[in-house]
C-alpha cells in the first residue's frame, strides 16, 4: 500500500511539473532528434485507453473505454500523430480465435469508434514528444526512483 501511495505520488508531481511548464514541456526538442520525436505522441492502452480492471484475463480485451478516452484522443489527434503501444501486440502473444493482439486492439478501437484517432499500434516504445502510461514514475533522478520503487526503503 505505501508503495502504490508513493507511485501515486510521483504521478501526481509528473502532471504538476507537466501543468508549470505546459508551454515549454513539449516544445523543447534534442538537438539530434528524429522528425516523428516532434509529432508522435505514445500512448499505452491498457489502463489508459481500455480500462482492463481484470488485467489480462483470459487475453480477451473485454472492458469498456477509460472515461474520457474517445474524446481526448479525438483532441489529441488534431495536433499529435497517436500511437498506441500495448504488450497485446507482442509477436509472442497467444492468437486468440485466430486473431493477434494487434488485431484485437484495431478490432476494439473500431468497436469504440477511436480507430479513426490512431495512427499505429505496436509493442514497442516508439519515438515521441511524451509517453502517457498508468504505470509510469516520472524520472527527475535514480535517487528519487529508487526512493519510489523501494518504497522509501534504502
Amino acid at each position: 500500500m505505501e508503495m502504490e501511495m508513493l507511485v501515486q505520488q510521483s504521478r501526481l508531481r509528473s502532471l504538476e511539473s507537466m501543468e508549470n511548464n505546459s508551454d515549454s514541456f513539449f516544445k523543447e526538442k534534442r538537438f539530434h532528434s528524429f522528425p516523428d520525436e516532434t509529432k508522435n505522441l505514445a500512448i499505452d492502452f491498457d489502463g489508459v485507453i481500455h480500462k482492463c480492471s481484470k488485467g489480462f484475463y483470459d487475453g480477451t480485451i473485454y472492458d469498456d473505454p477509460v472515461e474520457g478516452s474517445l474524446e481526448s484522443l479525438e483532441q489529441l489527434s488534431r495536433q499529435y500523430r497517436l500511437v498506441v503501444f500495448t504488450a497485446k501486440a507482442r509477436k509472442d502473444r497467444p492468437e486468440l480465435n485466430g486473431k493477434s493482439g494487434t488485431e484485437l486492439v484495431w478490432e476494439w478501437l473500431r468497436k469504440h469508434k477511436m480507430d479513426t484517432f490512431i495512427a499505429e499500434v505496436t509493442a514497442e516504445k516508439p519515438r515521441a514528444v511524451a509517453y502517457i502510461d498508468d504505470k509510469a514514475i516520472k524520472f527527475e533522478s535514480w535517487n528519487k526512483t529508487v526512493e519510489i520503487v523501494l518504497g522509501g526503503i534504502k
